[in-house]
């Protein structure tokens, strides 16, 4: 009986470590079904994962993103936008649709959603030709923006990722497009509706429609409760693609998977595993408080009672850092502002302080904790030394006058 016990104490041991240390175990890049991937943290930007990251790869209908963003930082969303003949009639049989009509009138809001809740491309192209004059305007600003972005390896030939040799991206790219539009409340927002309605217009009944991403909806199998968008796509050529966001506590993290193949299941069970490595992984640690006492300086012309003077923390420093870290102290790197003196005002920025984790720099300014006032003995000295040198410039003419009264 003891035997048992003993063993059942162990074994109940080992199941705790292996539940508490899980972060340990790594994420395969190998065991994925996409061809590239990749993981960022969408505060920093910083990579956590990938697969490929770099690799030229077809995007589908994640180029919607792109289209979405121009046209929200380009339009007001009230607007009113009249369907072109032009901008839906080269929409290839096959592709999805809002089934848009010819002078169909609709607003910019409704065309927005259309696009990134059912992906309808030809929502894309009205956009388009809404925003830019022209599908080959639109394009341009599509390509301009990328580069603006810091996209290295990305190329848009249309609006919404219609296969062509030309029309390109990386994963890496995709998270650099997808964190600058995720900063967006607007595009927040959209991307994370499971279903939008467009109310009857003048040329239809009403319509409604699903989110494409089933990481958003609850009454999928592939439902993940701390996925919050993005964008899928896919075409023959480019294969299931996925741009995703998640949130959990604060920590918010962007992954592209790119060609999974034509599983439709694959993109998620590759976003899920790739999120779920990161929230095993990976944190928000809180490293400095705000008026947190950095150092302390001696301010040279303060008075006696003011010139010890504290620096303070302007604000939190929340970094991302690995859960299992230690709590070994790290240490800022301090920077002061050259020539302090008083008077210092309490609050003013007098330098500021670095913290360099994961190799990711985290700067923040130092203010002042208290008025520093100018030394009345400082002033007091300086007047005594004016009127010294005044005496003394006096006695020398004096002497001077009375020398040559004499001679």
């Amino acid at each position: 009986m003891k035997v048992k016990k003993i063993l059942a104490i162990f074994f109940s041991i080992i199941i705790v470590f292996i539940s508490t240390y899980s972060f340990a175990i790594d994420l395969d890049p190998e065991k994925l079904y996409a061809e590239s991937a990749i993981l960022i943290d969408s505060k920093t930007g910083k990579v956590l994962f990938e697969k490929n990251m770099d690799k030229k790869m077809y995007p589908a209908s994640t180029t919607k993103i792109m289209t979405a963003i121009l046209t929200i930082e380009n339009c007001n969303i009230e607007d009113k936008v009249v369907v072109n003949y032009n901008a839906i009639s080269s929409i290839p049989n096959g592709y999805s649709t809002a089934e848009l009509i010819t002078d169909e009138e609709l607003t910019v809001k409704q065309l927005l959603e259309v696009l990134l809740v059912h992906s309808a491309n030809d929502a894309a192209n009205v956009l388009g030709m809404h925003v830019g004059g022209s599908i080959d305007s639109f394009v341009a600003m599509m390509n301009s923006k990328a580069q603006e972005l810091g996209c290295t390896n990305t190329q848009f030939t249309n609006t919404y990722g219609l296969h062509d040799e030309n029309h390109y991206t990386t994963a890496r790219d995709l998270a650099i497009i997808a964190k600058y539009c995720m900063q967006n409340s607007t595009f927040r927002h959209f991307v994370s509706q499971p279903n939008c309605q467009i109310a009857p217009t003048n040329k239809h009944i009403a319509r409604s429609f699903n989110n494409t991403n089933d990481l958003i909806n609850t009454s999928s199998k592939n439902y993940y409760k701390y996925a919050i968008g993005i964008k899928t796509g896919y075409t023959k050529e480019a294969g299931n693609c996925l741009i995703s966001c998640s949130n959990k506590d604060g920590f918010e993290t962007i992954a592209v998977v790119l060609n999974t193949g034509t599983t439709h299941g694959a993109r998620y069970e590759d976003s899920i595993s790739i999120f779920n490595y990161a929230f095993n992984t990976f944190g928000i640690k809180k490293v400095a408080g705000k008026n947190d006492v950095i150092t302390q300086i001696t301010v040279n012309n303060g008075s006696k009672d003011t010139k010890n003077l504290d620096l303070l923390l302007a604000e939190d420093v929340n970094a991302l850092t690995f859960i299992n870290n230690d709590s070994t102290k790290i240490e800022p790197t301090i920077n002061l502002n050259k020539n302090i003196s008083a008077p210092i005002a309490a609050g003013s920025v007098v330098g500021n302080v670095t913290y360099n984790i994961l190799n990711t720099e985290y700067k923040v300014d130092l203010i002042a904790s208290h008025d520093v006032e100018k030394s009345e003995f400082l002033i007091i000295t300086l007047r005594i030394f004016v009127i010294v040198i005044i005496v003394i410039v006096v006695i020398i003419l004096i002497s001077k006058i009375f020398r040559k009264k004499i001679s």
